[in-house]
């Protein structure tokens, strides 16, 4: 059994604790919760810290197939050319790929991480997953734009959910992004996802995407004529949101990924479906972009944010502490307790696992992290704050 107080601790369930009394099993589960009122008895028992007790984070977008790209692919050059740079690399010989997987999967549970929303194009991490102390979750993507593949490119993933299946993992089947699947490929998708539990798809990440949809032109179009993928006969999808309101299953919880040029109307269209969730990656928008999502206007439209990091090949760690700070930085009237919901409860509700991660509450196991080196007065993040893992 272990007790823990600090100064502060952000339940999720309420308003902030102070000098609250967590009391967990060795397994990680909340025994209780003592409220003091701020009033805290010296007790042998009790390990107190000088900072904010929350729950585990969750990330709610990585691929962590890609850590062996870390530091090869250059900072700034949009996405299209990032997207080049990853077809031409990524089967090259580079640092064994197992290793890189493992070592970032131990980083990031290290980095307070406790469950995780897993972008998966092939099998090579799923024994690494299988055995992980991060829960994941798969979301096993399908991409194509060329509509005579789609079937094909279909069948291709399929074998991927098969060997999700022989490793015991949870996984859903979603599409990249909607510039980089044709309809027939899309269609197929919805009749085979009717039942998904979750959905993610990278969405508005380039301004360049609105211009491929709309005349098939821009940086994605020369990636594509540099790659010799772009097919003769296209039959893709002509607006983002159009596209995510008819072409992509209406069942479970969507996560849009990214949405560095959404704009108002949108953002408006998006939001009429129900049980949508927006995920900011920032650091890996000023890696590949040099921008940053419209913070602002996704929290004035009524949008659940949620937080991801992407992956080391557009950034350079894997810190859902860092994506805060970076998002503090630039939107300073975002709270802390704002920012901490971001990427803790919002990110379970988003996984639908928000009975066991994401609020401290008896009978849960969300894993309890530590922000040490923080604004206790005004409740901010310092650029010297760290996180430091409890359970």
């Amino acid at each position: 059994m272990n007790r823990f107080s600090a100064q502060f601790t952000f339940t999720n369930s309420g308003p902030p604790l102070k000098r609250a009394v967590i009391t967990a099993a060795d397994d990680g589960t909340i025994i209780s919760i003592e409220n003091n009122a701020g009033s805290l008895r010296e007790s042998q028992s009790v390990e107190f810290y000088n900072g904010i007790i929350i729950p585990g984070f969750v990330n709610c977008h990585y691929h962590l197939e890609l850590s062996h790209l870390k530091d090869i692919i250059q900072e700034g050059k949009g996405l299209g050319d990032f997207i080049m740079s990853i077809r031409s690399i990524r089967n090259s010989k580079l640092p064994d790929i197992e290793t890189a997987a493992r070592n970032a999967d131990n980083d990031m549970y290290r980095e307070g991480v406790q469950l995780c929303a897993d972008i998966c194009n092939t099998s090579e991490t799923f024994k690494i997953k299988s055995k992980s102390s991060v829960r994941y979750i798969n979301l096993i993507e399908v991409f194509g734009i060329d509509p005579e593949k789609a079937r094909r490119r279909y069948e291709e993933i399929m074998m991927v959910t098969e060997e999700a299946e022989r490793c015991g993992l949870t996984w859903s089947l979603v599409p990249h992004s909607v510039y980089s699947v044709s309809l027939p490929l899309f269609r197929l998708l919805k009749e085979k996802t009717e039942n998904n539990k979750i959905t993610s798809i990278h969405f508005m990440e380039t301004e360049g995407e609105s211009l491929f949809l709309s005349d098939h032109s821009g940086a994605i179009r020369e990636s594509y004529d540099k790659t010799g993928l772009f097919p003769d006969h296209p039959d893709i999808p002509v607006d983002h949101a159009i596209t995510v309101i008819n072409e992509v299953t209406s069942s479970g919880n969507l996560i849009l990924v990214h949405n560095t040029f959404a704009d108002k109307k949108t953002i408006r269209a998006v939001q009429k479906r129900k049980n949508t969730y927006w995920c900011l990656c920032p650091n890996s928008n000023l890696y590949i972009e040099n921008e940053l999502p419209p913070v602002d206007m996704l929290k004035s439209e009524g949008c659940e944010i949620v937080i991801g990091t992407d992956s080391l090949a557009s950034n350079k760690k894997i810190s859902i502490l860092s994506e805060l700070k970076t998002l503090q930085y630039h939107f300073p009237s975002i709270t802390l307790v704002e920012m901490i919901r971001w990427a803790t409860i919002n990110g379970a509700r988003a996984l639908g696992e928000e009975q066991n991660f994401g609020k401290i509450e008896v009978g849960m196991t969300p894993g309890l992290l530590l922000l040490e080196n923080t604004d206790l007065i005004n409740f901010k993040l310092l650029p010297e704050t760290f996180v430091t893992r409890l359970l």
